[in-house]
């Protein structure tokens, strides 16, 4: 990249995938306000992940599917601290590791493991068509979920398929932390403390909005809005944006819907605030 973004403030909102995003910018001198949208927690009482934990030893799964890379280090995590980290390793090295989406696969292998399949959809009904193809009778199958969505259907359609399921749920949402979070970069940018924003979902504008209404300052929000460059990866944010009476100042160029396109624009826009 020709152009740096050396002495400019870039706000980031960040789910569990920015990390990356983050780093590319503070590469290219960019001052980095990150800003967690997503908080999370282990569950306050553990007893449920180690019920989970000694059970899988006890008795290995045949099966396991892995909804989140986030719940199975939290799972390794309760299981460390109780000492049985490398029993659970082995045990859940004798399962079919099912997984949504690349994420899960990538924490499987941070313990030596791989996943046998991967959906080609990251979702519930990802998951249920990939395991559609399986032969699920009379297997034992562990569920690692995650909070704050009901996972009735999932589990009816695993046991539709003659398995018997036993599901954990290693940690919680913070909504409150995250809300906090938010409220303060709204007043970095209603303080005019921030040169762009950058924004890589759609879900992302959405929350930051809800976080607004929420807490009472969707005014502020929308001045902070007016004083700061919007940047957005792509068109889905760009419609996003719309939908709230919104305009993106800097997007890639020649169609590259991608970060590392996204931040040599944000680059060559904010050339002026060096």
């Amino acid at each position: 990249m020709a152009d740096r973004l050396d002495g400019t403030r870039i706000l980031i909102l960040e789910t569990r995938e920015e990390a990356q995003f983050s780093k590319l910018l503070a590469e290219q001198g960019a001052d980095v306000l990150r800003c967690p949208m997503v908080v999370i927690h282990d569950l306050p009482d553990p007893t449920p992940v180690l019920g989970w934990i000694h059970g899988a030893i006890a008795a290995p799964f045949d099966d396991l599917v892995l909804t989140t890379g986030e719940g199975l280090r939290r799972i390794m995590g309760v299981a460390r601290r109780a000492g049985r980290e490398a029993e659970l390793i082995k045990a859940l090295g004798k399962a079919r590791c099912f997984t949504r989406g690349p994420k899960p696969g990538r924490a499987l292998r941070e313990i030596g493991l791989a996943p046998f399949a991967t959906t080609e959809t990251p979702t519930s009904d990802g998951i249920a068509a990939m395991l559609a193809d399986q032969d699920l009778k009379r297997h034992r199958l562990g569920l690692q979920l995650y909070p704050d969505k009901d996972h009735d259907a999932l589990i009816t359609a695993i046991m539709a398929r003659g398995a018997s399921v036993d599901a954990v749920t290693p940690y919680v949402y913070d909504a409150q932390a995250a809300d906090d979070n938010i409220v303060k970069a709204i007043d970095e940018m209603a303080a005019g403390r921030v040169d762009a924003l950058a924004l890589t979902s759609s879900g992302q504008l959405r929350r930051l909005f809800d976080a607004a209404a929420a807490n009472g300052c969707e005014d502020r929000l929308r001045a902070g809005l007016a004083r700061t460059k919007i940047a957005a990866v792509g068109p889905v944010v760009v419609e996003e944006l719309k939908a709230h009476g919104l305009a993106a100042d800097i997007t890639p160029a020649n169609d590259a819907f991608f970060m590392r396109p996204l931040i040599s624009a944000m680059a060559q826009a904010l050339v002026g605030k060096r």
